[in-house]
């Protein structure tokens, strides 16, 4: 069996790059976050500088991007909240036990999130809406982080069981 596990471990670099784009996108839309945010405040205070009315709109769904895409991060680096307080008092196999099924419990929501997450994306309340200070641009880019966040969630949660599965298989080396 752990030579199955052998050839699965070829495909981390995969996830080391979705990992590293991800990344990348969420330092872009801080940046972008604190250019809007500071141009805005600008503008209120400063004669030349504008202070345009999409700011605040702007600022608030690069936020929202980067919520969910920072959360799924700390899906791959295991940093999510999660009760481990009784986890010292549990026998090893039954913590293992318990993070295979938090692992499905969380592939499962991110799931739903895709699905869901898409039908919202692609229904008319998202086609034909509007951004109130941006008329030209579509209201759906606004629905598009949660079918985003379903994918990602996907994605690094699919990493995260692999490995706590393969701690049933695989004996690790001291």
């Amino acid at each position: 069996m752990p030579k199955i596990f052998s050839i699965l471990d070829k495909i981390r670099p995969v996830y080391d790059w979705t990992y590293k784009i991800v990344m990348v996108i969420c330092k872009l839309l801080l940046i972008t976050d604190i250019l809007i945010t500071t141009m805005a405040v600008c503008g209120r205070y400063i004669p030349f500088i504008p202070d345009p009315a999409w700011s605040e709109q702007v600022v608030l769904t690069c936020m929202i991007y980067m919520a969910v895409l920072s959360a799924t991060l700390a899906i791959r680096k295991n940093a999510h909240i999660r009760m481990t307080a009784l986890d010292s008092y549990l026998p090893k196999r039954v913590v293992d036990v318990l993070n295979v099924l938090s692992d499905i419990a969380v592939l499962a929501l991110g799931v739903i999130l895709l699905v869901q997450g898409y039908k919202v994306f692609t229904s008319p309340l998202a086609k034909f809406g509007k951004y109130e200070s941006l008329p030209w641009l579509s209201r759906k880019w606004m629905y598009f982080p949660i079918p985003l966040a379903g994918a990602s969630m996907i994605i690094f949660e699919l990493e995260q069981l692999y490995e706590h599965i393969k701690v049933f298989f695989v004996k690790e080396v001291a």
